[in-house]
């Protein structure tokens, strides 16, 4: 459909008048092309997207004219869809969020947040993890070490050990000393103060690892016969499978 002079899509021409005009908008958001108009790019005025084109900034052109995003465009849709009518996405509610988060539309990360998906990712789990000591460092150090024995192996492993409380410190401490291996190379977690149990936090340690594209399992760490210890009360053997 040929598109008449006076509605030109606005792209091709990058000019400070931007805030004096209402024209269609084209738009390559990551590779994908979508058409809009200024005005509901504007809706938000607190918005990112709103800020590119207030006319104080001159947003980037490709090589056909059109205003250059660097963000995933496969979710863009959902983001126009959005602010077109106020339809909140229930698809892709993660990656979109990200989105939103980028953007800066508030109205949408809020009820975005209200979602099942981000409640329980941002205010449970999250929120879970933040009472557990050096959560993150501990993530790249199992990774770290099982990186470094994976030489001319198919799996490597990974001892970890689990403290819920003070008082499984001191035990996990001494079990340690009795275990026969390389005491640095045991990765510890906790103590917490949280209702989540091991098991809880075994789940998300596995979650966090493969969402950084490794392929894990893990069980109890049961140590040589004779250890006057359960081991299995504190250790578990996290495996990679690198192939």
């Amino acid at each position: 459909m040929n598109i008449s002079s006076e509605h030109k899509p606005l792209g091709k021409q990058v000019t400070s008048s931007l805030h004096t005009v209402s024209p269609i908008v084209e738009l390559n958001v990551g590779g994908e092309m979508y058409t809009t108009t200024l005005s509901t790019l504007k809706k938000h005025p607190g918005s990112k997207l709103a800020e590119m084109f207030t006319g104080n900034h001159k947003p980037r052109t490709d090589s056909e004219g059109r205003f250059f995003i660097d963000r995933p465009g496969t979710y863009f849709k959902y983001i126009l869809e959005y602010l077109r009518s106020n339809q909140v996405p229930t698809q892709c509610i993660q990656e979109v969020y990200k989105e939103a988060l980028f953007y800066n539309i508030e109205p949408l990360i809020k009820q975005l947040e209200d979602s099942p998906q981000i409640f329980g990712e941002v205010v449970a789990r999250k929120q879970f993890l933040a009472r557990v000591p050096n959560y993150s460092e501990n993530i790249e150090l199992m990774i770290r070490i099982a990186r470094a024995e994976a030489v001319a192996s198919r799996r490597s492993s990974v001892i970890i050990c689990v403290v819920r409380s003070e008082e499984d410190v001191a035990r996990c401490q001494d079990a340690l000393s009795s275990l026969d291996m390389d005491k640095k190379s045991v990765v510890k977690f906790g103590p917490w103060k949280a209702a989540p149990g091991i098991s809880d936090l075994l789940d998300c340690i596995q979650m966090d690892v493969e969402a950084k594209g490794y392929k894990t399992s893990f069980q109890p760490h049961v140590a040589e016969k004779g250890f006057r210890f359960k081991s299995h009360d504190y250790f578990y053997k996290f495996l990679f499978t690198w192939w």
